[in-house]
């Protein structure tokens, strides 16, 4: 789509949440778009009725892809025709492919998570996993690591006392993983803190406009810890400030978005993503 020239044929794709204005997906994808010279566009939509824009994604020939974004991961899986069956036992999606008209669910939030520990030299056998939040970016992470590391614990804080009791459940029945959970509150992150090897925030705490939150206090860290913020906007979170100002390793989300959104582009295209391009494209919009 060079020279941003759009046809009757078109492939639309675009990025659903509440809120969205923060997401750099249109602006990584169609740079990819146009890298390639593809006859695709990619656009944010913030949306609240998730029922009726999967309708409407359905009913257009030309509706190809969408990303999902927070608060809809879960409850989007209700309006699909197919889930893939990994992510369907996961309970969570963040990727829509419209095939003829039949609506198919696929989550890369995991593999994405996962690469960008990995390719942080984040050693994960035998470790005790912090994982704050329980949505659907923490229940994609939760099973993608129970599933495919050999961590020696994972446990789960949220003050979503619901939330957190299914994915509590669901990972204890579909994985081996040993799982633990405790309600969220000054006294249960004090105790867990203690012995967490790898902290990952899946909240969108720390997000912008407000980037002076942390669910962490500095106070908190101990030597050795790894920080990993799921949040890419800001680049550096406070809870990444924090734990670099303690001299902890730590893993920006932007590795996250970047991963995940290569393995959409796949999916939404049939082709390999420009990755340098991409990840060029996400640190201009950083700042960086």
């Amino acid at each position: 789509m060079k020279n941003s020239t759009i046809t009757n044929g078109t492939q639309l794709c675009a990025v659903i949440g509440n809120p969205i204005a923060h997401s750099l997906s249109p602006a990584i994808h169609n740079a990819a778009f146009n890298a390639l010279d593809l006859d695709f566009v990619y656009l944010a939509f913030r949306v609240e009725d998730v029922k009726s824009v999967l309708d409407g994604m359905r009913a257009l020939a030309n509706f190809r892809g969408m990303s999902v974004t927070i608060p809809h991961k879960i409850d989007a899986m209700k309006y699909l025709d197919e889930v893939v069956e990994v992510d369907r036992s996961i309970g969570s999606i963040n990727t829509i492919i419209n095939e003829n008209g039949k609506l198919i669910g696929l989550g890369t939030d995991g593999p994405g998570a996962l690469k960008a520990l990995v390719d942080a030299g984040v050693n994960l056998d035998g470790k005790n996993i912090l994982m704050l939040g329980s949505g659907g970016a923490a229940r994609a992470i939760a099973f993608t690591l129970a599933r495919n590391t050999r961590l020696s614990k994972l446990l789960i804080l949220d003050v979503n006392e619901s939330m957190l009791q299914g994915l509590t459940a669901d990972l204890k029945s579909g994985t081996e993983a040993r799982i633990e959970s405790m309600r969220l509150h000054d006294d249960s992150l004090a105790h867990a803190m203690k012995d967490a090897d790898l902290i990952i925030n899946c909240t969108p705490i720390g997000m912008h406009p407000k980037e002076d939150a942390s669910l962490v206090p500095a106070g908190l860290f101990r030597p050795g810890q790894v920080v990993f913020d799921i949040v890419y906007t800001p680049l550096e979170t406070r809870l990444l400030a924090d734990a670099r100002s303690k001299g902890l390793k730590v893993v920006s989300g932007v590795e996250m978005f970047i991963n995940q959104a290569v393995l959409q582009f796949r999916h939404f295209t049939g082709v390999d993503a420009p990755v340098d391009i991409m990840r060029r494209v996400v640190m201009e919009k950083l700042g960086v």
